[in-house]
Order: C-alpha cells, then sequence, then structure tokens
C-alpha cells in the first residue's frame, strides 16, 4: 500500500470515531433536556397542588 492509502484509510477511522463520539453527546444533551423538562413539570404541579 502506498502511503496515500494509509493516509487516507487513518482519515476515515479518525472521522468514524469522532462522528460516533458527537452522536453520542447529542443524545446526552436530549436526555439531560427531557429530564430538566420533567422537572419543571413537576415543580409546577407542585405549585398548583399547594395553591388548592
Amino acid at each position: 500500500m502506498t502511503s496515500k492509502t494509509v493516509t487516507v484509510i487513518a482519515a476515515l477511522f479518525v472521522t468514524a470515531a469522532a462522528l460516533s463520539s458527537c452522536g453520542n453527546t447529542i443524545r446526552g444533551v436530549g436526555a439531560d433536556t427531557a429530564n430538566a423538562v420533567d422537572a419543571t413539570q413537576a415543580a409546577g404541579q407542585n405549585v398548583a397542588n399547594a395553591a388548592e
């Protein structure tokens, strides 16, 4: 194999690793956002119950 081929293969592996890392981060942010929304709704419900 030529050095150009090795470089291209290495670049593809690095790109694949970077993209999979981004995917995990995006999923984590989505889960954190969903948890924050749930907590906000629960707090709102607690306030509504206390006002009754």
